[in-house]
């Protein structure tokens, strides 16, 4: 009675049990997939043993609890959430996640900030292609490699393992997919620094800087968040050919702002502004005529820059490099870094420029030439060069002279006189003439022998000559008078009968008698006329053997005058005979 009462009374707390254990798995049932909190109640090995009031404990690696790469820091009685997976597997145990229950809680909270286009705290923790791998606090971002830095990184190790901000740029709950950027903080960052920093500098002031960067035409100085240029030519006084020759990166230099503009932020720096200007007062220091020592710096097409001293340069044209090379090449007569001694030719201190001489601290050879070879000389060389107007002729100390076409023959002309002439020809020439100022020097091949001509000279207008034709043209006869000395007997003059004025009735090398009728000292040529002789002669027999009015033809004038004239042949050579 007792017993069976005592089961009676207990059967109503057994029903009320089922209803609580079935209210609380049915309750349970809802949490799946949800964030919970649990106990650990026990640490086995890498695992901890989580109570979140199921009728079974799950287990989490230990390494879910710990930050990338660190270690976990959890005890037993330590109250975490955790993400309900599954209620119980196939163990009967309950399957949770530390991972994902902080990707869900960090996955809230990165929705709120993106909304806001707040910045968010990341750690670096990896590589993949195309970037690395960012922990926003449980969630897991891409940050690609070009939003890592202003500027190309190629060590990202310090970066890694360092809670450091990142700008969210895009994010996708439903593929798992956040990109950030460390970058746009960076830039957002010194922005403002920036923009600070500016507000504070004035053109002419004095700051330290670190050399950040070097290029080919200056270097950026870092000026605490913002960066100035420092030209190449704003280094030094003197000339500097790359900016790392006076610089290194990360080097503490002192510059001055030498321009500013606040509204596009560039800022220009320069170190030489900092020191005395050497060109200041340096015509009294460098006056025109002076001779000075220096170094050759740079060479160019059309010159070589000679440095002075530190920060001057003047300049040594290529005309001014060598009294008797012409059209070389700078670098064929000075090199680099050779030290020379120069003479001031010019100085123009406003354009802060000097121009130099070189060849002004030689001796001139054209002097020397002048001196030691003068005009009327005559002297040996060799043909060094052909052009269309004459013969350049190699000289000693590297001086040259020039036969013009017209000084190389008395009779051919100068076109065709050249023709007999090639390079490596030592020929023999006189002296003409020797302009030092222009340095030249006029030759004559042909002044070495006498002027064929010069006979002409005692020639007289009106005088009968026997001359030899050289050549038949239809205009007339092309005749030599003696060697050297030509004429020319026009179609016209070559008879009184108009009918024996044909040049082909005569032949080259006929002897025949003219008379001259012009000297041309300029072209070298005599006219003659055969008619003229024939006139002269016909009025010189009239005058002697009569008159034809006297009753005496022209013929037996004439002919009377050539017996006599053939008798007092024949009476000549008689007397050299007997002689």
């Amino acid at each position: 009675m007792t017993d069976t009462a005592t089961a009676e009374e207990g059967m109503p707390a057994i029903e009320d049990f089922a209803a609580l254990l079935d209210e609380s798995y049915g309750a349970s049932d809802s949490l799946e997939g949800t964030v919970i909190k649990g106990t650990v109640i026990n640490i086995e090995n890498d695992l901890a043993i989580i109570d979140v009031g199921l009728k079974s404990e799950g287990r989490i690696p230990l390494k879910e609890f710990a930050a990338p790469g660190q270690d976990a820091e959890l005890s037993i009685g330590d109250t975490v959430e955790v993400f309900l997976e599954r209620i119980e597997n196939s163990a009967g145990e309950a399957v949770l996640s530390r991972d994902k229950a902080r990707r869900e809680e960090a996955w809230e909270k990165l929705e709120v900030a993106f909304d806001k286009n707040e910045r968010v705290e990341g750690i670096i923790f990896g590589r993949v292609k195309g970037g690395f791998t960012v922990d926003l606090s449980g969630a897991v971002a891409f940050l690609p490699g070009s939003q890592v830095d202003v500027r190309p990184v190629r060590d990202i190790g310090p970066l890694r393992g360092i809670p450091q901000p990142f700008q969210i740029l895009k994010m996708d709950r439903r593929r798992g997919n956040i990109v950030v950027s460390r970058r746009a903080v960076l830039e957002e960052s010194r922005a403002e620094a920036r923009s600070e920093l500016i507000g504070t500098l004035e053109e002419g002031q004095t700051l330290e800087g670190v050399v950040k960067n070097i290029t080919d035409y200056g270097a950026f100085v870092d000026l605490g968040g913002v960066d100035g240029l420092l030209h190449v030519t704003d280094i030094a006084w003197r000339r500097v050919n790359h900016p790392s020759e006076a610089l290194t990166i990360g080097e503490t230099v002192k510059v001055q702002v030498i321009r500013l503009n606040k509204e596009t932020q560039r800022i220009s720096l320069g170190m030489k502004q900092l020191e005395e200007d050497p060109w200041e007062a340096l015509e009294a220091k460098y006056p025109v005529g002076a001779k000075f020592t220096g170094r050759v710096t740079n060479i160019t097409d059309y010159g070589a820059f000679v440095e002075l001293e530190a920060g001057v340069e003047g300049l040594v044209h290529v005309s001014e490099m060598s009294w008797t090379k012409k059209n070389v090449h700078p670098g064929k007569i000075v090199s680099t870094s050779q030290e020379v001694e120069v003479m001031v030719l010019e100085v123009d201190q406003a354009r802060r420029r000097i121009s130099l001489g070189l060849k002004q601290c030689m001796d001139n050879p054209w002097d020397s030439f002048a001196q030691t070879t003068p005009v009327g000389t005559e002297i040996e060389g060799i043909v060094k060069n052909i052009t269309e107007f004459g013969l350049f002729v190699g000289l000693e100390n590297d001086v040259d002279g020039m036969v013009h076409m017209s000084d190389i023959d008395w009779t051919q002309p100068g076109e065709q006189a050249i023709q007999e002439y090639k390079k490596g020809d030592t020929v023999k020439a006189k002296v003409l003439d020797i302009d030092v100022e222009k340095e030249r020097v006029s030759l004559g091949i042909k002044q070495l022998a006498e002027d064929p001509f010069a006979g002409a000279a005692e020639m007289k207008k009106g005088a009968v000559v026997t001359c030899t034709v050289s050549k038949i043209q239809d205009a007339g006869l092309d005749v030599e008078i003696s060697e050297g000395v030509v004429g020319f007997i026009r179609k016209g003059e070559l008879s009184r009968d108009r009918a024996e004025q044909r040049p082909d009735r005569f032949a080259v090398g006929d002897k025949i008698d003219a008379k001259i009728t012009a000297i041309d000292n300029k072209t070298r040529k005599v006219t003659l006329s055969i008619k003229a002789r024939e006139v002269a002669e016909e009025k010189q027999a009239v005058a002697q053997y009569g008159s034809s009015d006297a009753g005496a033809s022209l013929g037996d004038i004439l002919g009377a005058a050539m017996r006599k004239a053939n008798e007092d042949d024949d009476a000549s050579a008689d007397d050299k005979k007997d002689g």
